[in-house]
């Protein structure tokens, strides 16, 4: 099937954003919605912060080194007043409290603003530019200020608008932070990591109207966050205040507003595997109602969102069409509760459910002429998810806080027509003899399993802040139980009969003879596989945020992680403790000036990855898979309970012979020989140095360095040779590839240790036994910024980010060749496939991303962006390497590994010759770009808060191919015809009208 509205929005995505208004480079705050205000005042003085929405106040006494700090503050505005002797000292002052930052307001002793270079001042509102109180790197954004520019109503498009953020241009999308593979982000929602547990590659989220602000980490985040080798996306949900407030937003991209996608041609004129794109649509509407404000004022708060969603893209092809409904429905609530000043307690609660039926219908091209419908499938995803929060400030200088929640995703795909249709196929065999199909055989739409995943996340943690004097001392705990309950089964009766041409005489799998007579046989097949499989993950931190000076911060921190994956049957699959897994993390912060206008900084950190619910149910779920064999004894005629259409079910004749259950595989208790014992746990090192300078309360740059360096990696690896185990003869363990690895040798009944840089595989032929390169990939990157900060009319931001991502793998999963499997990719099903060092698939040297808008009046606003990035190296893969016989890929596009030798002469002989090509010979794909704009109307009548936002996106219509077959040989010497033509190209033009009505 062609591609989606989803698959229109992910290669889109990876053209556009950028840079965000912020440079601030900010301080974690216990992975929750949650700022803090900090800055030097005259010592003795009070200083009291009051929440401009819900009234709650905190108040803080300027110690006796003049400095003060107020944390766990939830973001929005806030009002400032210094208090000495019992009296207020000048005016409040209105401040902005950002995500997960710090915002440094340096107070003079008339109760002023003193470090005015390095703040701005909006209306009455006081806003940050330069966090000094930060070694990190990160992004944040408010939705104020995305309602301003071009930005597609999705978290993943917040995210490209950061500095080193990129759309992958797998296959199978994602995003890449840093170099890093999509499959090693985290996400959170109100400090709920929402993060799939199965294979790291997606995220639950809530509609866009739903944030409140968002916090974008590409590195160097503190000892509280973890689990991650790419980068951070942090949310906070919107919050009800004591003014009730209400609207509706109504999202409109009817197919009109959709340019023409091309359809494309490989150079013998064939159609590109995607078949037809020219005719497909993606229509889109949606509408909101939310409402917030007070329960109980001053004491209990709610926000509220009910949103209704009709989406129907079509995908229509030469022979095929598909026309989709996804007709779905959003809820969610925040409620606040402020039993005091200084208890809150918080409840966030959402669904992200949503189904989807699809219609298959036969389709003429040349006449544009819809026939008659083949069936239809169905899909189904999201689930219901809550977190409940407390905070605590226990006194001036300690605050508690504790979160429990429950995140809940599915998977599922099936038909409706799964109860009543069995899979009925033919062999090829059964239609040489007999002949092609002329009705159909069997009602089943598409003669797929019926597959499902459940995964469910319970996330516990507390964290406790303690200030002593110069030091701000953090720490806590985390919990996280990972399930994930999959299974594959057979529509219908749960078996699947498959017609065959068959031989009187000859012998079949299950041992038994076809009897005399018989020419046609069906094998019914029972398959049922899949497990539920549990990831248990611990972790404690502890940091020392340091004022060694007045104006220099030192940030000292370790993060400690465990984690135990257990199989079906309870048993252990693999484990790791708190002493393997050490994660110290190191920053420093120096306020040049002492007035808040110009920082260094810098970081040094490692950060681990833990193992995936997808490889454990990979390898410890149980498999159900026996053939029984029947003459066919000829065909029923029947008709589809969907369709009302006739078709063909196989009549059973006798049994043959007894049902051949070698398939059957019951969930393991001991897998020894399948997992490494000692397995260690693949972490990433990585060094920041960064300069920023806020030159007024407007204008602002920065420049930043940044190194990360991943030297270990868990797969499954080849293992056909290893010494003193005559066992391992063709077996696929999970190890650490070129490392010292132990698993059990059944030979010896006991554990056998080997080097696996110099051990582990034997070439077919010559015999030569080797071993595996160790894994290795390293990101370099600078960064520049310049900011100039909206003051109500305008606003403009640049980046550009030079990178270079090298190494012999890209992560976790394999772009290059579109396998997505999170730890079990081809990279060790041959040593040639990590044999190269070179230029990686996210390897996109160049990065520019612009941003700007300007409000003409009170009734006309405009804003636009531009992105641009250069395409990424094209590499070939061959299938031999250099006195081996054995395969080192195969020819289809998705199929294992890849070798970097290429055969071109005596080919089919051991003694072939070849030509060594590096990552990267075949040059680079073209520059992919995106222009943006928006118009944004205003009702110019006082009090009436009515707005609509009309945006276009890919402005230009580029669609240039953003990936390309990489397969170069099918078999030695013979080349594939489509080597370097495309696979995936940036999504078209489309358009997009928002209409807000706010009361």
């Amino acid at each position: 099937m062609g591609s989606t509205r989803n698959l229109r929005k992910s290669i889109l995505g990876m053209a556009m954003g950028a840079c965000l208004a912020s440079l601030a480079l900010a301080p974690a705050h216990a992975q929750s919605a949650t700022g803090s205000v900090a800055g030097r005042a005259s010592a003795g003085d009070q200083i009291t912060l009051v929440n401009s929405a819900t009234g709650a106040s905190r108040t803080v006494t300027v110690g006796a080194d003049g400095s003060y700090r107020l944390s766990q503050l939830p973001v929005g505005d806030y009002s400032l007043q210094v208090t000495r002797a019992g009296q207020g000292v000048g005016q409040a002052l209105q401040v902005s409290v950002p995500l997960g930052g710090t915002a440094t307001i340096n107070l003079g002793s008339e109760g002023g603003v003193a470090n005015l270079d390095a703040v701005q001042v909006l209306g009455s509102r006081v806003v940050n530019r330069v966090d000094v109180y930060s070694t990190e790197s990160a992004t944040n954004i408010s939705r104020e200020e995305l309602a301003r520019v071009p930005v597609d109503q999705t978290l993943g498009s917040v995210a490209l608008l950061a500095p080193g953020v990129v759309a992958s241009g797998a296959t199978f999308g994602g995003l890449t932070f840093g170099g890093s593979s999509v499959a090693e982000n985290a996400v959170y929602i109100n400090g709920l990591n929402v993060t799939d547990p199965y294979r790291r590659q997606g995220f639950s989220s809530v509609p866009f109207a739903f944030y409140q602000e968002f916090q974008v980490k590409t590195g160097g985040y503190s000892a509280e966050f973890g689990r991650s080798t790419g980068g951070v996306i942090n949310a906070v949900t919107r919050s009800g205040g004591n003014e009730f407030h209400a609207g509706v937003e109504f999202t409109f991209e009817p197919a009109a507003w959709e340019a023409e996608r091309e359809d494309h041609f490989h150079s013998d004129g064939t159609l590109d595997e995607r078949n037809r794109t020219s005719r497909d649509a993606s229509p889109f509407y949606k509408a909101n109602l939310w409402a917030s404000g007070p329960i109980v004022k001053d004491q209990l708060f709610f926000f509220a969102m009910y949103e209704k969603r009709d989406s129907s893209p079509r995908d229509i092809d030469t022979t095929q069409a598909w026309y989709t409904e996804s007709d779905n429905d959003f809820w969610g609530a925040k409620f606040d509760w402020r039993i005091n000043d200084d208890h809150l307690l918080e409840l966030l609660a959402f669904s992200d459910k949503a189904d989807s039926v699809t219609s298959n219908y036969r389709y003429t091209w040349d006449t544009a002429t819809l026939g008659a419908k083949k069936g239809e499938s169905s899909s189904g995803s999201g689930g219901d998810n809550w977190s409940l929060t407390y905070t605590g400030h226990f006194t001036d200088t300690f605050v508690a806080k504790a979160m429990y929640g429950v995140n809940k995703r599915s998977a599922l795909s099936g038909s409706p027509s799964d109860p009543d249709c069995s899979i009925v196929t033919r062999s090829s065999s059964y239609t040489a003899r007999f002949g092609a199909e002329t009705t159909p055989e069997g009602c089943h739409p598409t003669d797929s399993s019926i597959s499902s995943r459940y995964d469910k996340r319970e996330a516990a943690r507390l964290d406790f802040e303690w200030t002593l004097g110069d030091h701000q001392l953090r720490f806590g705990l985390d919990q996280e139980v990972m399930d994930s309950d999959s299974s594959v089964v057979y529509p219908g009766d749960g078996v699947s009969y498959q017609a065959q041409a068959a031989n009187a005489g000859a012998q079949l799998p299950n041992g038994a003879l076809v009897p005399v007579g018989v020419t046609r046989i069906v094998d019914a097949r029972r398959y049922i596989t899949g497990a539920p499989v549990t990831t248990e993950a611990q972790a404690l931190y502890l940091e020392d945020n340091w004022n060694v000076t007045a104006n220099l911060l030192l940030s000292l921190g370790v993060r400690f992680d465990k984690f135990h994956n257990k199989l079906a049957s309870g048993a252990t699959f693999a484990e790791a403790d708190f002493g393997d897994m050490v994660s110290p993390r190191l920053g420093f912060s120096w306020d040049m000036n002492g007035d808040g206008t110009t920082k260094v900084f810098g970081n040094a950190g490692r950060y681990y990855l833990p193992l995936t619910n997808k490889l454990t149910d990979y390898f410890g779920g149980g498999t159900t898979d026996e053939h029984t064999y029947y003459v066919l004894d000829g065909w029923t005629e029947m008709q589809d309970p969907i369709t009302g259409g006739t078709y063909l079910a196989p009549d059973l004749g006798p049994q043959i012979g007894a049902v051949n259950t070698d398939g059957n595989a019951p969930a393991p208790d001991d897998v020894r020989t399948a997992v490494a014992r000692d397995l260690k746990q693949v972490f990433q090192d990585e060094f920041i140095l960064g300069f920023q300078r806020a030159i007024n309360p407007e204008w602002s740059y920065g420049v930043n360095a940044t190194y990360r360096r991943v030297t270990r990696a868990v797969e499954d690896v080849r293992i056909n040779h290893v010494e003193g185990c005559p066992w391992y003869s063709g077996d696929w363990p999970i190890i650490n590839p070129g490392e010292t690895n132990t698993l059990w040798c059944p030979d010896t009944n006991d554990w056998v240790t080997f080097d696996n840089s110099q051990d582990g595989y034997k070439a077919l032929g010559s015999g030569t036994i080797m071993g595996y390169k160790e894994p290795r990939r390293t990101y370099k990157a600078v960064e520049f910024q310049l900011d100039r900060a909206w003051d109500d009319t305008w606003s403009f931001n640049a980046s550009y980010l030079w990178s270079r991502s090298e190494g012999n793998v890209e992560g976790p999963v394999n772009s290059d060749t579109g396998y997505a499997d999170t730890n079990l990719v081809q990279y060790y099903d041959h040593p040639a496939v990590n044999e190269r060092y070179g230029v990686l698939f996210n390897d996109y040297r160049h990065q520019i991303k612009l941003r700007g808008s300007f409000k003409l009046n009170d009734m006309w606003s405009f804003g636009a962006t531009l992105s641009a990035r250069s395409g990424g190296p094209i590499t070939a893969f061959g299938v031999r390497w250099p006195n081996d016989n054995r395969s080192a890929g195969g020819p289809s596009e998705f199929s294992g590994g890849g070798s970097g030798w290429l055969c071109v002469a005596n080919c089919s002989s051991l003694n072939r010759e070849l030509v060594y090509t590096e990552r990267g010979a075949y040059g680079r794909m073209p520059w992919v770009t995106n222009l943006g704009a928006n118009v944004t109307w205003t009702f110019p009548v006082e009090d009436i808060d009515l707005k609509a936002r009309f945006s276009v996106f890919n402005l230009l219509d580029s669609q240039p191919l953003v990936n390309v077959h990489s397969r170069y040989e099918s078999t030695p010497g013979t080349r594939l015809p489509y080597f370097g033509e495309g696979t995936v190209w940036q999504s078209p033009r489309y358009m997009q009208l928002v209409v807000t009505y706010t009361f």
